[in-house]
C-alpha cells in the first residue's frame, strides 16, 4: 500500500528542495553508471538540519500507526535521514546504520543488535534504483529483524514501478515523486550532443 501524507505536499517538498540547491539540471552520470538530466544532490538537502527534521516527520507521520521500534538507513545519507525520522515517530524507536559489506550488499556491525521480529522501516534520501534500499532490507531480514515499511524523500523512478514490486509489499511512502528519465551510455542522447558529463 503506497502512503500519502497530508502535512505537506509534493509541491511543498520540491520548492524545499528547490530552495536549498539539491535539484539540479545538466548531463549527470549516477551511482549506477546510468546517464541523465536531472540529479538530487541529497547533500545539498542533508546540510540543512531544518529540512531534514521536516522531511523526517513527514515520513513519521506517514506510517505512525504501524508501532515501529527500530528506524534504519544505509549510509550515508538514509542514516541521517532515520535518527530526524525516528524523533518523530511514537515510542522513541532506535536508530541503526547498515554499512557496505566487505562481500557485497550490506551489514550491521559497531554492535547493533536486532530483537527478534521487532518491526523496522527502512528509510533512505534518493531512491533510484532501489539497490541500497533493497540490500538493507535484506541485512535486516537476515539479523532477525522485521522490515515492515520503506521511506524516501525523493522517488527518482516516478513510481514507475508499484511499491510492492520495488520492495517485496511493503509500505512505501516518498516525500516526492520526479519524473528523471536514466539511460544506458550508450543510449544517451547528451553523450552524442557533447554535453559536458558530471559524474555524482
Amino acid at each position: 500500500m503506497e502512503q500519502t501524507d497530508q502535512s505537506l505536499s509534493p509541491k511543498e517538498t520540491l520548492q524545499i528542495l528547490r530552495d536549498v540547491g539539491a535539484i539540479l539540471e545538466g548531463h549527470f552520470q549516477y551511482e549506477s553508471r546510468r546517464h541523465g538530466s536531472i540529479y538530487v544532490e541529497k547533500f545539498r538537502l542533508l546540510e540543512s538540519r531544518p529540512t531534514v527534521e521536516i522531511l523526517g516527520k513527514a515520513i513519521a507521520r506517514a506510517f505512525s500507526d504501524l508501532e515501529i521500534s527500530l528506524v534504519v538507513g544505509p549510509t550515508t545519507g538514509g542514516w541521517l535521514l532515520a535518527y530526524s525520522t525516528a524523533g518523530y515517530l511514537p515510542g522513541a524507536p532506535r536508530v541503526f546504520c547498515a554499512e557496505p559489506a566487505r562481500v557485497g550488499g550490506r551489514e550491521f556491525r559497531r554492535g547493533f543488535t536486532f530483537r527478534p521480529n521487532e518491526k523496522v522501516l527502512v528509510v533512505d534520501d534518493v531512491l533510484t534504483t532501489g539497490g541500497s534500499l533493497r540490500d538493507t532490507i535484506a541485512a535486516v531480514r537476515k539479523a532477525e529483524g522485521e522490515p515492515v515499511a520503506v521511506g524516501v524523500i525523493v522517488d527518482r523512478t516516478n513510481g514507475a514501478a508499484a511499491p510492492s514490486d520495488k520492495f517485496e509489499g511493503l509500505d512505501f511512502f516518498s516525500c516526492l515523486q520526479i519524473e528523471a528519465a536514466s539511460y544506458e551510455k550508450e543510449d544517451c542522447t547528451l553523450c552524442v550532443e557533447g554535453v559536458e558529463l558530471t559524474v555524482t
